[in-house]
């Protein structure tokens, strides 16, 4: 179900920027931008990986999770929350905002604990449960400073009567806001940026490749050392980033390139791996994950560019910043959460419904579960979307923009056509009996 919700997210998100090329085409500090923003970072990313580490971290560290009512209630939080965070953001409210805000930090309390009561019952501590830790710390940050900042845009003086008789809460709001006005708003909103897009999502996905990649390809990891520097720091580097950019310090380059250092060794060590691998063959889904982790190079170098301290604050430089966050969210993440789907969703629809008739019929592979083209039109589709979106986001071209988005908008909608096909066998299984010829198919409801 969450990832369900997560690609109804992405395709809203994706034809809403069709439908207005100008959230990318102009400066990203507005409240459309930040709305649309919303919607990909918390409907569309966040619901991915929370269902996918609800089926992925007992797999992957051997463990079962700690509650499935709890991800249930969850799910009602989360979903309720980032709805209303995105309308309101829309509409620029920010005292509803602060109401919807607090439904989705309810909603990731449950999610954090759940997991984390996961992470109790791990029998072997590596460096996959490492980078899940920290990303949950990430998150949590993340979305306390995100509430700090909305409660900072008022100064709550319509509150005067509650808080004269006692108003404790009203109190801590005006606490609040008066220590959020001590910082630059902008430089807030991006360290809060950084704390969710690097801290918790590039966290996931250089931890969990470190299990997952050698899962896929028949490898392991090749040297544990470089594994463990990479967490180490990158963690370091969003540590020193978050505050050097909060508080617009010239220190940035330093910390972003100790973050970025973290992702050079891990890039040695997928590297490694994939020299070491059995399975020679690469399937969509680990090209999508690896041409995302690839993606990694531009984004660092944006990066850097945009942590020098003399860079000239100009309508140039505004665009540079867009291309850096549309890249790093729908271009590193996005890419590799869809390449992780087209591994994860076969594999859960397969096991659930074909598992328990093996050895009595002929049940279908994995691969037959979807199409092998519409992955590669989708794949080729995504990759022309990204160069035709980030050119166009440069020269500020709307008509650029909308062109590469539609792009973009075709690939989601041949990951669509292949999840509704998956899916599809949950209800119409495609069995064959044993001995039969394999034009012989049984479709049994």
């Amino acid at each position: 179900m969450f990832a369900l919700i997560g690609l109804a997210a992405l395709a809203v998100g994706v034809v809403w920027l069709v439908a207005r090329p100008s959230l990318l085409a102009q400066y990203h500090y507005n409240q459309f931008v930040i709305a649309a923003t919303h919607l990909f970072v918390l409907g569309w990313i966040c619901s991915v990986v929370m269902g996918a580490m609800y089926q992925l971290v007992p797999i992957a560290l051997e463990t079962k999770l700690y509650s499935e009512t709890l991800a249930r209630w969850q799910l009602g939080f989360h979903v309720v929350g980032f709805i209303g965070m995105v309308w309101m953001f829309d509409d620029w409210n920010m005292k509803q905002l602060g109401h919807f805000g607090c439904v989705f930090a309810v909603g990731l309390g449950l999610f954090v604990y759940n997991i984390a009561r996961t992470l109790r019952r791990v029998p072997k501590w590596n460096v996959t449960a490492t980078a899940v830790t920290v990303a949950l710390f990430w998150i949590s940050l993340a979305v306390t400073a995100g509430i700090f900042i909305a409660i900072g845009k008022d100064n709550y003086d319509s509150t005067e009567g509650l808080a004269a008789s006692g108003g404790v809460f009203v109190t801590w709001l005006r606490s609040v806001a008066g220590f959020m006005s001590h910082f630059d708003a902008i430089g807030a909103m991006h360290a809060h940026a950084h704390l969710g897009s690097v801290g918790c999502f590039t966290m996931l996905i250089v931890g969990v490749s470190y299990k997952l990649i050698p899962m896929f390809t028949l490898s392991e990891v090749q040297s544990r050392h470089r594994a463990a520097w990479s967490i180490g720091l990158l963690n370091i580097g969003l540590a020193g980033s978050f505050m050097t950019i909060l508080l617009r310090s010239s220190w940035k380059p330093v910390f972003t390139m100790l973050a970025v250092a973290g992702l050079g060794i891990f890039g040695w060590e997928l590297i490694a791996i994939l020299r070491a691998r059995k399975r020679r063959t690469l399937d969509w889904g680990i090209k999508y994950f690896l041409t995302a982790v690839a993606l990694l190079l531009p984004v660092s170098a944006l990066a850097m560019v945009l942590s020098w301290p003399r860079l000239p604050l100009n309508p140039f430089t505004g665009q540079i910043e867009n291309l850096y966050g549309f890249l790093g969210l729908i271009g590193v993440v996005s890419l590799a959460i869809i390449g992780m789907l087209y591994k994860i969703i076969p594999f859960l629809v397969w096991f659930g419904r074909y598992s328990r008739q093996i050895g009595r019929v002929q049940v279908p592979a994995l691969a037959d579960l979807y199409s092998a083209r519409l992955q590669a039109i989708g794949y080729w589709s995504y990759l022309a979307g990204l160069v035709v979106t980030s050119v166009a986001i440069l020269y500020s071209n709307e008509p650029g923009v909308r062109c590469g988005c539609s792009l973009l908008a075709l690939s989601v909608a041949t990951l669509a056509v292949n999840v509704g096909a998956m899916l599809t066998h949950l209800f119409r299984p495609l069995l064959k009996p044993l001995g039969f010829p394999p034009t012989t198919v049984a479709k049994i409801a």
